[in-house]
């Protein structure tokens, strides 16, 4: 080879001039081009005509810091972790504001999910009277929401006269037994409750401002409850009346494409809360008669007023009945002493695992399709984020969110519904006249046409 040819020094393991095989791995992928100098004919390398990826690195991958030697010094763990975590904390923070926004306007929210839930309720009787009576839609409607007043007002009209008729009776009974309990604690611990009273009283004379500030909270209170009470039934006579309009209107202000999937999730939530509503009734109705037929063998002048508490406290699932079973024990034993106390308590805890090991994995495990654990996780949220507002809609939004996600990823519960069912997106009722808005012109644009 003469000394103006150039030398390519061979890789891949060929033999070189001198017999040796070339180096493999990294640095014997680098070609390498020698070219003789035109004073002493020493060869000299040259810049790597193409750089290999370094070991541990992939091609082309985004994200990661390199040092020095171009080696990605990040894990692609950390990578991963860190791209999740920004992401979580996103939708986090999301909820976070979802959830303020409605426990500030929890006056109108809550109003509106009663609304939803007793249209639900009533659909039945509302087709009833429409299609079997041939009544017309509004009057259906009406007739199902004046239905549903008329038996609550029936039911706290009793409730309450029965009340009424046994206060005294067991105000007497109750005034013995806080002086058998009394005596009990001085015999058996020699004390002398009777010295706390004046305690007592000059503690109630301190707090008289507080106890009047409070009397005008509960007072506001019961202000914003009747203008929730007109908002629930206003909202649930047109859920009944009109409720594909409305969803109509919900559905058209999503995106074009968004607009089917969207409907025919709807409709499968609104199955998952008819079945929610049907079958809650049946397990409060379980609870309510069982407690309330065991304290009529101790109480009978308030055995319907507690049956009614149970049964309006078993719509919060496992957590109402206790609490409703737990105030009908001690009235109970302020009325007839430990030995009933114990036994109503034997009726209640009785009631409670038929609930349990019943009602609650038959049929609200096959109405909403949620563990156990899901609801009482939902539950305790609902009640530390919103209160009683918040344990008695957790478990129905819980089953409508798991209902709708479910479905949006391609997992239909209800696959008998099919998706023929389309929604026409439509601004006016089908037989109003078209909407003419007269536009007034200016005399400039009259000049112009002129």
């Amino acid at each position: 080879m003469s000394e103006n040819e150039s030398a390519v020094v061979p890789v891949d393991g060929e033999p070189q001039a001198d017999g040796r095989p070339a180096a493999r791995g990294a640095a014997a992928s680098v070609q390498h081009r020698v070219t003789p100098s035109a004073t002493d004919g020493a060869a000299r390398r040259t810049a790597p005509a193409a750089a290999s990826t370094p070991p541990g690195a992939t091609p082309g991958e985004p994200g990661g810091a390199e040092d020095a030697d171009g080696v990605t010094s990040v894990p692609r763990t950390i990578r991963e972790a860190a791209s999740w975590s920004w992401r979580i904390l996103l939708i986090g923070a999301a909820l976070a504001g979802v959830g303020w926004l409605l426990a500030r306007l929890q006056v109108i929210v809550v109003p509106v999910a009663v609304a939803l839930l007793l249209a639900v309720m009533l659909t039945p009787v509302r087709r009833f009277l429409q299609h079997t009576l041939r009544m017309p839609r509004s009057l259906a409607s009406g007739l199902s929401l004046i239905g549903l007043i008329a038996v609550a007002a029936a039911l706290v009209t009793f409730a309450g006269q029965q009340v009424a008729n046994g206060f005294a009776d067991l105000s007497e009974e109750a005034i013995a037994g806080f002086e058998e309990l009394t005596s009990f604690l001085n015999q058996q611990f020699h004390l002398d409750l009777t010295t706390y009273q004046a305690d007592i009283t000059r503690e109630l004379e301190a707090q008289r401002d507080n106890i009047i500030a409070g009397a005008l909270g509960a007072a506001v209170t019961a202000g914003n409850l009747l203008i929730g009470t007109l908002i629930a039934l206003f909202c649930t006579f047109f859920f009944l009346h009109d409720p594909r309009g409305i969803w109509s209107w919900l559905v058209g202000l999503l995106p074009v494409a968004a607009r089917d999937r969207v409907h025919q999730a709807g409709r499968r939530g609104v199955v998952t809360l008819s079945a929610y509503a049907r079958t809650q009734i049946l397990v409060a109705g379980v609870d309510a008669v069982g407690i309330g037929l065991g304290s009529v063998f101790f109480v009978p002048s308030l055995a319907v007023p507690i049956g009614v508490l149970v049964f309006v406290g078993s719509f919060i699932p496992m957590v109402g009945a206790i609490v409703t079973g737990a105030i009908a024990t001690v009235v109970v034993l302020v009325a007839k002493g430990w030995v009933a106390a114990i036994i109503m308590l034997g009726i209640v805890i009785l009631v409670q695992q038929i609930e349990s090991h019943v009602l609650q994995p038959f049929l609200m495990g096959q109405a909403v399709s949620l563990h156990p654990v899901a609801v009482i996780l939902a539950v305790a949220a609902g009640s530390f984020v919103a209160g009683i507002a918040g344990a008695l809609f957790a478990v129905p939004l819980v089953a409508l969110l798991n209902t709708v996600v479910l479905y949006l990823n391609g997992h239909d519960k209800f696959p008998e519904l099919g998706d023929g069912d389309k929604l026409p997106i439509r601004w006016l009722a089908p037989d109003a006249p078209p909407l003419r808005i007269p536009l007034r012109r200016t005399a400039g644009e009259d000049a112009e046409e002129s």
